[in-house]
């Protein structure tokens, strides 16, 4: 840099220059426009010892023999290999300088309100993958009575996100690095609003399933795009911090999940239906809400530039400087300073390849990227399956103790005779054995958690009765009309029907949980205090990020995620378990937070995203299996996923050592 702060290399020749119209300079590719036409292995040779171009690519001269065509061929072959290998060493050389370049150039553009608008749009589109989690569990209670989901349909409804989202994550990171991080991320969200639009309105569960998986591929790239875009316009020394602070919207994503579905889906009133083959209840309503704020992403989104460096990257020079020189002036501006001019007229250029490149000295570029991309896998499975494993645990966990502490309360009734009486209020959480019911009447009633064995029902009616997770087993009916009911003969197990009729039953499905307005409050509850749980975690890891190191702050924390594992030994109440919860999701944030940055600064622009989409997809398998694995043990023994939670969270923290430092680093 000289006196006036312009940036000038007088002994390379990449740094000269054709001036623009607005009196800046530009790099001009000599190497790529090359009037000459000369390659690097012709120059230096006179006329006589030129070499044939067609002989340079393997070809033979119309004169040469076949005993000369093969040395020809081997000796033009090793040439390109040497050809290659410089030009990769040139390419290495410019990557390095233009990364010290750009982070002068950043540190001249300043702090301030660009970054801080940015922020929010990005955290808009973080905040939509946050809630893309949650609305499938939310809305499950309700859609399985308006789909009748079978618990193998109702597993899957559960699992197609993550599917969807690890497919999108590994094709919007690659498609990020080809074609832009603005641009990808625009068409991304846009598949994630439409789908998730239409999936609000579709009836049967086929197109709801198939709504979902598309829904989740769209917003599978939010994570690694929004990340490596951010990072791209964040200085050195402030990049830790605030991709830390851009984590909070996940957790803004959650709460608003969670405060929509409290609001919305327990008021019924809120639906419409088209005689009986179009219903549109509360959940619906919810469902489209939750698209909101891919929606506003997108708006926002179309205000902003593309990231300079991915056009720095593909030799897209003067799209990239004025895209700093806004970054520039508008912060500026903000800060009192209208009259400072952008000083920056050269901006260095990187050779164009499509291959990959060597990411350092001493080793082939793909033993690197393997020994990166195999740590940080392993660090990333380590971590997924436990934290989402147990994020989806401990709701089931909280069910299952809610049934165990509803079974307790159970009455039980035995040899009871009952003649001539009118039921006509709710029954619930009963069971009767060996009962005789004669000339018994029961009308407009609910029966929730009935259980009736080896009674005899003589000359009874049931008419209007809606029923939960009720059964008759052998019992024998005689003479008795059923009249409007849900009491299907799938609900009679080994019973006797003698002159028994059933006349007009309901239509509906048969449900086995308790599925009231109090536990779906309870889930809501639950889930808005786990995700606010998040907010010390995430405020400690911002400020502390750039203060004591990536690799501390992300083996630290997996440390301590895994001793509080052990604590869940100890959650025998729904009120332990809450608190265990919350106490989880506080510390394991940290660790999420530490391994995005890493991700962000371990890998070159030109392949960031690749790699982030590429590990975020293996995050989102990891998720199906630890959520497989936790919950096929619900109810059976707590010790299997508290002990393979804890040793997952211990390998973690031991692969975090493996991992180098980028605190202090530029941007590769």
């Amino acid at each position: 840099m000289d006196d006036d702060g312009r940036y000038r290399d007088n002994d390379d020749d990449d740094y000269a220059g054709v001036p623009s119209n607005d009196g800046g300079y530009y790099r001009n590719d000599s190497r790529a426009n090359d009037e000459e036409g000369h390659s690097d292995s012709t120059e230096g040779h006179d006329e006589d010892d030129e070499i044939y171009e067609g002989e340079y690519q393997g070809i033979p001269r119309a004169e040469s023999g076949k005993a000369g065509s093969m040395d020809g061929v081997t000796a033009a072959q090793a040439q390109q290999f040497r050809d290659l290998s410089a030009y990769e060493g040139e390419r290495r050389k410019d990557q390095e300088e233009l990364a010290q370049q750009y982070e002068a150039i950043l540190q001249e553009c300043g702090h301030g309100k660009f970054q801080w608008t940015l922020y929010f749009v990005l955290g808009l589109a973080l905040m939509a993958d946050g809630v893309e989690i949650f609305v499938v569990g939310f809305v499950l209670p309700s859609a399985q009575i308006d789909m009748c989901l079978s618990e193998p349909n109702k597993g899957m409804l559960g699992l197609i996100v993550y599917l969807g989202m690890m497919v999108g994550a590994f094709l919007w990171g690659g498609l990020a690095d080809r074609i832009g991080r603005r641009q990808t991320l625009l068409i991304s969200l846009s598949i994630n609003s439409v789908f998730a639009f239409f999936s609000s309105f579709v009836q049967g569960y086929s197109s709801f399933l198939l709504c979902r998986l598309i829904s989740g591929v769209g917003i599978g790239g939010s994570i690694p795009i929004v990340f490596s875009y951010y990072s791209e316009f964040l200085a050195q020394e402030k990049r830790g911090e605030h991709l830390s602070w851009l984590c909070m919207f996940w957790m803004i994503g959650g709460i608003y999940a969670s405060a929509m579905a409290w609001a919305i889906i327990p008021h019924y009133g809120w639906s419409f239906q088209m005689g009986s083959a179009y219903q549109f209840h509360s959940w619906r309503v919810f469902v489209l809400v939750c698209a909101f704020p891919s929606v506003a992403a997108i708006s926002a989104l179309t205000t902003m530039p593309e990231s300079p460096r991915f056009y720095l990257e593909n030799g897209k020079h003067d799209e990239a400087w004025m895209i700093l020189k806004q970054v520039h002036d508008t912060n500026m501006r903000a800060k009192g300073y209208p009259e400072r001019v952008f000083s920056v007229t050269t901006i260095k250029t990187v050779k164009q390849m499509d291959e990959l490149v060597n990411l350092g000295d001493g080793a082939a570029w793909h033993e690197k990227w393997r020994i990166k991309l195999t740590t940080l896998f392993h660090q990333n499975f380590s971590l997924s399956s436990s934290y989402y494993g147990l994020t989806v645990w401990f709701p089931d966990m909280i069910k299952y103790l809610q049934k165990q502490e509803y079974s307790s309360r159970t009455k039980v009734f035995v040899k009871e005779k009952v003649e001539h009486v009118t039921f006509n209020f709710t029954l619930e959480n009963q069971v009767h054995r060996q009962g005789e019911y004669f000339n018994d009447k029961f009308m407009n009633l609910k029966m929730k958690s009935m259980v009736f064995e080896d009674s005899l029902f003589e000359e009874c009616y049931f008419e209007d009765i809606t029923s939960t997770n009720t059964f008759f087993k052998n019992c024998t009916f005689i003479a008795t009309l059923f009249y409007n009911t849900d009491l299907f003969k799938y609900r009679l197990i080994n019973c006797k029907l003698i002159n028994s009729t059933f006349l007009h039953n309901k239509e509906g499905c048969l449900l086995s949980d308790i599925s009231d307005e109090n536990n779906a409050y309870m889930v809501y509850f639950v889930s808005f205090l786990g995700t606010l749980a998040v907010l010390p975690g995430n405020i400690v890891s911002a400020l502390l990020m750039d203060k004591i190191g990536r690799l501390r702050m992300l083996a630290g924390s997996s440390v301590i995620s895994c001793i509080s594992c052990f604590f869940l030994s100890f959650g025998n109440s729904e009120s332990a378990m809450i608190a265990l919860l919350c106490l989880f999701g506080g510390i394991s944030i940290a660790s999420w937070n530490s391994l995005d940055v890493l991700t962000v600064e371990l890998y070159p622009s030109d392949k960031r995203t690749t790699a982030f989409g590429f590990l975020n997809a293996l995050c989102k398998l990891a998720a199906v299996l630890g959520i497989s694995i936790f919950t096929s043990f619900v109810g059976i023994t707590k010790a299997v996923p508290i002990l393979f939670a804890s040793g997952a969270l211990a390998a973690g923290s031991f692969l975090a050592l493996k991992l180098p430092e980028t605190r202090g680093q530029v941007l590769q």
